[in-house]
């Protein structure tokens, strides 16, 4: 990685640490939306937070308890769709739906069952190529993908999902011309950060294995 000090980092940082118990770690997570299908065939859209890659392996952290862990635990595709920075409110919209009824008993009180997440978020799907449920137009980026693997946690309240990505949809605005690469400094994810969105800020500075400028 660049090991230079960005100027923007602090160079009078305090010379120790506070304990603290934060509520959640979401310390700067992309935001994704998820499309499953449901048991009628219909489908459901949820956003979520907890997702990483590994080469085109995708790593999910659900709820063991929502609509999208119980979809997958049974109909294996999916698609992960990025949003960008201006989908936040749409995201938003979301949050407090859930596409399981009756409402899971950890949900209720804060969640409304809603069977259309699509158009209560104003989002638009889009069809598949190779998986059954449909993208989100209004994402920039979209991968389709097939579960390989889910099992639950320790805790027995999450369900960890490893999907292979089985295409990878980009908005052309985003993509290197002329390449495969995503254009990095026209690419910007929505992060949560301590639940609140964010988007990019400047570059900093980029990796030794950057095959992009």
């Amino acid at each position: 990685m660049n090991t230079a000090t960005p100027s923007s980092v602090p160079t009078d940082l305090s010379p120790g640490h506070v304990t603290v118990t934060p509520s959640i770690l979401y310390f700067g997570t992309p935001v994704v939306l998820l499309s499953t299908e449901n048991e009628n065939g219909s489908f459901n859209l949820a956003p979520m937070s907890s997702a990483w890659a590994l080469g085109h392996v995708i790593v999910l952290g659900l709820g063991a308890e929502g609509q999208t862990a119980h979809n997958l635990r049974s109909r294996r595709d999916l698609v992960v769709n990025l949003p960008g920075p201006a989908q936040w409110p749409a995201v938003e919209r979301l949050a407090p739906l859930t596409g399981r009824t009756p409402v899971p008993a950890s949900k209720r009180g804060s969640f409304r069952f809603d069977p259309d997440k699509f158009a209560a978020a104003g989002l638009r799907p889009q069809p598949s190529e190779r998986v059954r449920p449909p993208r989100v137009a209004e994402c920039p980026m979209q991968l389709e993908a097939r579960v390989t693997q889910a099992r639950p946690d320790s805790s027995g309240d999450f369900l960890i999902v490893e999907a292979q990505v089985l295409t990878v949809h980009a908005d052309p605005r985003i993509v290197v011309s002329g390449s495969q690469h995503i254009d990095p400094a026209a690419w910007s994810p929505l992060i949560y950060n301590f639940r609140h969105y964010y988007g990019l800020g400047p570059e900093l500075g980029h990796s030794f294995r950057s095959q992009t400028a």
